[in-house]
């Protein structure tokens, strides 16, 4: 990625530019400005390889996760009582069923959190930063992790925005001249998207947190957070299955 292709991204003050509050992600001003960035983010064009990476990274992952072993006793403990059979499965299961989307591929972010979103006050501009985790991936992804991380570190998912408030970040997503003229049908159409590929996103942070758990050398208590991300996936999984599955039993038209 070249800062030329995408500088109105990347090039940014730290000393004139403020790091974006968790509160202020949900601010329907601020959610409009995300949803257009994103948008163009997602229209930038990179050289190389345009396959999705998401379940290549997944499966990855869960090789890794699964092999771990830890010195700490409690740990271990905790590690020991993943099934990780029930884990391969329930990838296998999503990856299905995400498999039958008609999800664009774009150029993703893949960890659009708040931390990574600047606002430089004196030119009224929103930056996107910290591309680590770039790559081509499935467009609902994006989106659907995006708004997993309204729920902050805390893992509040109490925070995951409402139906109305996907639809307002959708129409400017979707038509950021005219928000209002967006369809019903390609709001339903995204919403589904963007709320299946969400549960991926919970399986992706879930198995990176285990990996994490064993390497990193930052304290945090990162297997905790692997059972989490996998309890919010299981709690989240029938209702997300059933509203996708709903979405692709309806004809369809054009």
């Amino acid at each position: 990625m070249t800062c030329k292709s995408v500088g109105f991204l990347m090039t940014y003050n730290l000393l004139l530019t403020d790091l974006v509050l968790l509160t202020d992600m949900r601010k329907p001003n601020l959610t409009a400005e995300i949803a257009k960035q994103l948008r163009r983010f997602h229209q930038v064009e990179i050289p190389g390889s345009k396959e999705p990476q998401l379940w290549n990274d997944i499966f990855k992952f869960f090789q890794k996760a699964s092999t771990l072993s830890f010195d700490d006793r409690e740990k271990q403990r905790k590690y020991e009582t993943i099934s990780f059979d029930e884990v391969h499965a329930e990838i296998v299961e999503l990856k299905e069923l995400t498999d039958c989307l008609d999800t664009p591929v774009v150029f993703a972010h893949n960890d659009l959190l708040s931390g990574n979103l600047m606002l430089n006050d004196e030119e009224e501009k929103l930056y996107f930063i910290d591309f680590e985790y770039g790559s081509y991936n499935y467009r609902g992804f994006d989106i659907g992790n995006h708004f997993n991380e309204y729920a902050g570190y805390d893992c509040d998912y109490s925070l995951y925005p409402s139906k109305d408030e996907q639809y307002h970040f959708f129409r400017h997503y979707l038509e950021p001249e005219k928000p209002l003229e967006v369809s019903e049908e390609d709001l339903e159409a995204l919403y589904a998207e963007t709320n299946t590929y969400m549960l991926a996103s919970h399986l992706y942070w879930a198995l990176w947190a285990l990996i994490q758990a064993k390497m990193s050398p930052i304290d945090f208590d990162y297997l905790g957070y692997f059972f989490l991300r996998y309890a919010e996936f299981k709690k989240q999984k029938e209702n997300c299955f059933l509203l996708a599955q709903s979405f692709l039993s309806r004809p369809r038209t054009g």
